[in-house]
């Protein structure tokens, strides 16, 4: 039997009749502050290149994964195996250079054709209709995560963003920064905030809102 096997079995009876009170009680809600806590900790283990502590840290994100199939199952939903089975197809299916026939050369190549794939996919279950033209984000997305991906969208599909942002400015900024430069700023933006009393959080979701919207505004507007 497989490790993972293992693992599967032992949360199957911590969830059943006699298992553990407090697994028992768990639902998908309640274990999502759960999940986002482990992310949180496996990524420092991934910011130091802590290996040994990494391991543990992948552990404990697995579990939350095994967890999850394990609630679907008892609900005759699915299980761990067909969401390994269905993963696993996606990545064969957006994979044709490696599985199939064709080739390419570069990670930017690989990434054109992952999209191209992937919008001809049908999602599963409900979702929300597609609005304007960015990408939809996760709204549990930070702030800083969602304006990087808001920026790139508005230069890999040219959005007309002129006059919204000072490209000039940043591309004066970008020039020769490193990643130590780059955290020292934005920690002491950070810093500068918590003195003025501002949210920072709060503060580029709005300002990547504000952005978004004027895109969406001027991308909706004929000869805009």
């Amino acid at each position: 039997m497989s490790a993972v096997e293992d693992l599967r079995r032992t949360v199957a009876r911590l969830r059943a009749p006699g298992g553990c009170p407090w697994d028992i009680e768990q639902t998908h809600q309640s274990l999502a502050v759960c999940l986002i806590e482990e992310c949180a900790e496996l990524l420092d283990t991934i910011d130091r290149l802590d290996m040994a502590h990494m391991r543990e840290e992948l552990g404990d994100v697995l579990i939350q994964v095994v967890f999850h199939a394990q609630l679907a199952e008892e609900k005759g939903l699915f299980d761990l195996e067909a969401v390994a089975r269905e993963i696993n197809d996606k990545l064969i299916r957006r994979h044709p250079h490696v599985f199939g026939t064709g080739k390419l050369d570069t990670a930017d190549q690989v990434i054109t054709q992952w999209e191209q794939i992937k919008a001809t996919e049908k999602k599963n279950g409900a979702q929300p209709p597609p609005t304007g033209v960015f990408k939809r984000q996760p709204p549990t997305l930070p702030s800083l995560l969602n304006a990087l991906e808001v920026y790139k969208q508005i230069h890999k599909k040219q959005l007309p963003a002129e006059g919204l942002l000072d490209e000039a400015g940043i591309a004066r900024q970008a020039e020769g920064l490193t990643e130590a430069a780059a955290g020292r700023l934005i920690f002491e933006l950070a810093a500068a905030c918590r003195k003025a009393g501002i949210d920072p959080e709060s503060a580029l979701r709005r300002e990547t809102l504000r952005i978004t919207a004027a895109v969406e505004a001027r991308a909706a507007t004929p000869g805009s």
